[in-house]
Order: C-alpha cells, then sequence, then structure tokens
C-alpha cells in the first residue's frame, strides 16, 4: 500500500503578520510543517506500520520547503518530493490543487492521500476537496478515525467529526482523507530519523517535469486575482472621562448608553 501525505510549509503560529510593499510578510519569523499537517503525517506513517507499503510526503513550496519534508522523513515517512518552480509562484487552492494532483498521478500506484485540516496560513481547507475532484476519488474530510481500512479489497470506512455529531462513511480506494487533530497524536522525531532525513535524497520535480499546464498554474492558473494586499486601516477610538459622584457618573453611563442605543 502506498500513502502521500501532503505538506505545507507555514510560518510558525507565533509569527506576527504584517503587510509590506502589498505583500503578506511574516518577518523573520522560522518556518515550520503547518501544525493541522502534523496529525496527516503521523496517520500515514501508522496506516503504513500496521499494514505495510511505504509512505510518502510531498510538498509544493520554495526550495526552504525542503525542510518541512526532512521533518516528515525524521518523524517516519520513507521517502519525500518537492515540486518547486518559480512558475507556480501566485497559485491559490485551485492551482495547487492541480499540481498536487499532477505529481499523483505521476507517481502512480497511490491508495490514500492525507492532509491535515487546513494551512493555519491561508485557512481555507480547499485544497483535499480539489483535489479528490480532480483525481475522481472520494474526499473523505474532517476524519477523526480510520476505522478500517482493507488493502487488498481495496476499502476505507472512517468517522468524520461533523457540527451535527459524528458520520461513518466506506468509500472504495484510493481516497483523499482529511484529518483533524483528534484523530491521533503527533510523534516526535527519533534521532535516528533525523539522522535518515539528513542524509536522505529529497528529488525536486519542476512544472515541467509534473505535466502541468502553464495555464492553470501561478497566477495565470488561479481564481483568486487580486492586484495588492491592504492593511487594515487603523483603528481609531476617544476617551471620555465622566466625572462625578458613584451615583451621578451611573446615571450619566446610563444615558449616553441610551443615547447610543446600546441598551
Amino acid at each position: 500500500m502506498h500513502v502521500v501525505v501532503c505538506v505545507k510549509q507555514s510560518p510558525d503560529s507565533a509569527a506576527k503578520i504584517a503587510v509590506q510593499d502589498g505583500h503578506v510578510s511574516w518577518g523573520d519569523a522560522s518556518l515550520v510543517v503547518n501544525p493541522w499537517d502534523e496529525y496527516a503525517i503521523e496517520e500515514a506513517i501508522r496506516l503504513k506500520e500496521k499494514h505495510g507499503g511505504m509512505s510518502t510526503a510531498i510538498s509544493m513550496g520554495p526550495e526552504s520547503a525542503r525542510e518541512a519534508l526532512k521533518t516528515c522523513i525524521a518523524m517516519g515517512c520513507d521517502e519525500a518530493i518537492l515540486i518547486s518552480d518559480p512558475a507556480l509562484k501566485g497559485s491559490d487552492a485551485l492551482a495547487t490543487s492541480y499540481v498536487l494532483a499532477k505529481a499523483i498521478e505521476k507517481m502512480g500506484d497511490v491508495d490514500v492521500v492525507l492532509f491535515g485540516k487546513q494551512a493555519i496560513d491561508g485557512d481555507t481547507g480547499l485544497v483535499p476537496i480539489g483535489l479528490a475532484r480532480r483525481l475522481g476519488w472520494a474526499p473523505l474530510t474532517y476524519t477523526i478515525k480510520i476505522a478500517e481500512l482493507d488493502a487488498g479489497a481495496k476499502t476505507i470506512k472512517a468517522e468524520r467529526l461533523l457540527e451535527q455529531g459524528k458520520q461513518i462513511v466506506t468509500s472504495k480506494l484510493p481516497a483523499v482523507v482529511g484529518t483533524v487533530k483528534d484523530i491521533n497524536e503527533p510523534r516526535y522525531p527519533s534521532f535516528m530519523g533525523i539522522r535518515k532525513a539528513a542524509k536522505t535524497a529529497i528529488p525536486t520535480w519542476t512544472a515541467v517535469e509534473v505535466g502541468c499546464d502553464p495555464a492553470k498554474i501561478g497566477a495565470a492558473g488561479s481564481a483568486m486575482r487580486w492586484p495588492s494586499v491592504y492593511a487594515p486601516p487603523p483603528r481609531e477610538g476617544a476617551v471620555e472621562m465622566i466625572e462625578g459622584t458613584p451615583e451621578e457618573i451611573a446615571v450619566k453611563l446610563a444615558d449616553k448608553l441610551i443615547a447610543d442605543k446600546a441598551i
């Protein structure tokens, strides 16, 4: 069985976000594996350990995303692939799902593709659905538990955590599984895993090697095409001090709140 986990490198959750020259910036904050993706990585490793086969981590991003893939290997993934190309810059969820779908098609025999719930920078959660649609696979998002998986029969049974409660669904494999944090407890990278990650050669696939149509990637292939990003206007406010005795202050405050229709 071949399990693929899609990961993204994102700013640390403590990073201070700002807008500079029409672009979002997080300054010199460190870049890490998207926290939601850690649960997907752990689940990919557990599936491999339980059912055999191999687990592969893939990421679309700049050269720096290679460090996120090394973390995946240090945790227990067997292989990793970086999809990086200047032509991919500006890709939104629509274009990203297209590139990942082409990469998975290039990989060949894949049984399960795992995602975290969403990325903490974009917060859309759209890529798993878009990928499933492009591949024609079942999207099992918000999965809290993979109850059953039969690699031989190519079936999967999952529990989904919805606002209305839990939903139990079954599907044929291959499938796209989106995880939530209650599905497991991610492990820490082991010392041996860190040594393995340091020695592992992570190949880089370009857009051409993946077989992408230039019109469907980058800013040209994205649905959201804003010319720039603007910082929100500064908040303005005024403070009025009410003086008098406690009783007078209470009356004046009540009158103002009534006048402002706050009460």
